[in-house]
């Protein structure tokens, strides 16, 4: 039965109202039972193929078809913000068209198997974002799916998170497809990859761990490079004697014309070399100038303890170039500590006044979805960067001239990553707030990123769950929630 085809897409196409295509003739087949990762650029069209999966989008052309009317789950990267006001039971009751008279028994179960606890009459809002994690991932589990669709599944979910999530995918018996930029997480179930190419918009299956994967399509890149060399200098040489042949007259002339359509097939011969290996351009987050003395002060923090505040009295003082992480599990109250710091709704938290904060919010609260992205840019313009510089900055990004007029609301989440940190750059802070900037973002990006953030020269906090990625950073501090 595990060798049954359960997903196929069969010269699958896809574009959305005055876009460009997305996909196009794209085919593959998933079997039954199997884990497998949807690889692609930020902005390729994964979450694109989930959507068309689940049934929300069709295809211009082509068939998606799902064996036997199986079910299809989804752990989405975010909860909608129209359920954000829901209570827990109100959240869960939504997966089901008539709500079972045992729901609160099954979520119980969900939950559990999600390892978290937390009442039923709490608002999802106010959940913390590893938290909110594990509800999805609930959300999906409750409809007993065929097919489970998780998306970005590690985002904001700290070490015991993600080591459950693993042991779980291990051990689940059903088919699972992936989003994720996690590429450890991903190596430890993952037995194939659906490889979307964001250039010529077709879809390949490779089968093996994710690394073997990675490395598989490197060389192919390599090859292919290698080959299109090969032919330029051919074609190269082939375009001197033509040009020699071709004064010469007579029957010079004939073998010109002839060298010239050989030449043109050489160059139909070319490989398009797949690009999606492509990494944001090296950056620097330039910093407000003349800054000096305490620039941030925390002498109070709220912390969450079964599920209640409690304030901790503690003192903590960063200067300029002092870099802060701040660390404990999901929901002790980090997001809500930055929040608060930020926008200062809470006392014992204080910027030193005059000071730019640049701040990196996990849910892209800083970004105006409705905004289109030239405009989102515009925006944060620090004195003396004009729009050609501002555009330069963007497309070193990745967010080039296409992308300008779109709502910032239609981009990938991994888009929306890049813009905001394009956003730090035209911003030039003096202190950088940084909340999970990882998450979403192509793990090709996250040396440039980190190596960015080190040469950074302003006050900096950051909370990251991708150690990793805290290993590279240079740090004067740490702020151990779990431990007050």
């Amino acid at each position: 039965m595990s060798e049954e085809v359960i997903l196929r897409f069969n010269e699958v196409s896809f574009e959305y109202i005055h876009k460009k295509p997305i996909l196009d003739e794209a085919s593959f087949s998933i079997r039954r039972g199997s884990k497998v990762t949807l690889m692609g650029q930020n902005g390729a069209g994964k979450s694109t193929i989930f959507g068309l999966i689940k049934g929300d989008l069709k295809s211009k052309s082509g068939l998606v078809s799902i064996t036997g009317g199986a079910t299809v789950g989804t752990a989405s990267q975010t909860i909608a913000r129209e359920d954000l006001a829901l209570n827990v039971e109100d959240y869960f009751s939504k997966a089901f068209a008539i709500v079972p008279g045992n729901i609160k028994s099954r979520i119980s179960k969900v939950l559990e198997a999600v390892n978290f606890n937390v009442p039923l009459e709490k608002i999802v809002g106010d959940l913390s974002g590893g938290q909110q994690a594990r509800l999805l991932l609930a959300y999906a589990l409750i409809q007993n799916p065929d097919i489970l669709l998780l998306d970005e599944p590690t985002n904001n979910l700290d070490q015991d998170g993600i080591d459950h999530l693993i042991n779980f995918l291990i051990m689940h018996d059903k088919t699972v497809v992936v989003i994720s930029h996690d590429a450890d997480f991903l190596n430890c179930f993952t037995e194939g990859v659906i490889y979307l190419d964001v250039f010529t918009k077709k879809t390949e299956l490779y089968v093996g761990d994710y690394y073997s994967v990675v490395e598989e399509i490197s060389r192919r890149v390599e090859r292919e490079i290698m080959k299109n060399a090969q032919l330029e200098k051919k074609i190269k040489d082939r375009k001197e004697k033509v040009n020699f042949f071709a004064n010469k007259g007579g029957k010079m002339r004939k073998l010109a014309q002839k060298m010239k359509e050989e030449t043109e097939d050489l160059e139909e011969n070319k490989v398009d070399v797949r690009r999606e290996d492509k990494t944001i351009r090296k950056f620097e987050i330039p910093n407000q100038e003349k800054l000096s003395g305490n620039i941030v002060t925390i002498s109070k923090v709220r912390i969450i303890k079964n599920h209640e505040p409690v304030f901790k009295n503690i003192d903590k003082v960063l200067g300029k170039k002092d870099r802060l992480l701040i660390t404990g599990p999901n929901g002790i109250g980090k997001s809500t500590l930055l929040r608060s710091l930020v926008f200062k709704t809470q006392e014992g938290l204080d910027i030193l006044p005059g000071v730019k904060v640049g701040y990196y919010s996990q849910d892209f609260s800083t970004l105006n979805f409705d905004d289109k992205v030239f405009k989102s840019l515009e925006d944060v313009l620090s004195d003396g960067i004009d729009e050609q510089m501002m555009r330069a900055i963007a497309a070193g990004f990745l967010i080039t001239g296409d992308l300008m007029e779109n709502k910032v609301g239609n981009l990938s989440e991994g888009q929306k990553g890049l813009l905001s940190f394009s956003r730090l750059v035209l911003m030039r802070p003096g202190l950088l707030i940084l909340d999970e900037p990882t998450n979403h973002i192509n793990f090709r990006h996250i040396p440039v990123i980190a190596e960015a953030i080190n040469n950074y020269q302003g006050s900096m906090i950051i909370i990251s769950h991708m150690s990793d990625f805290i290993k590279e950073i240079r740090l004067t501090d740490r702020l151990d929630l779990g431990n007050l």
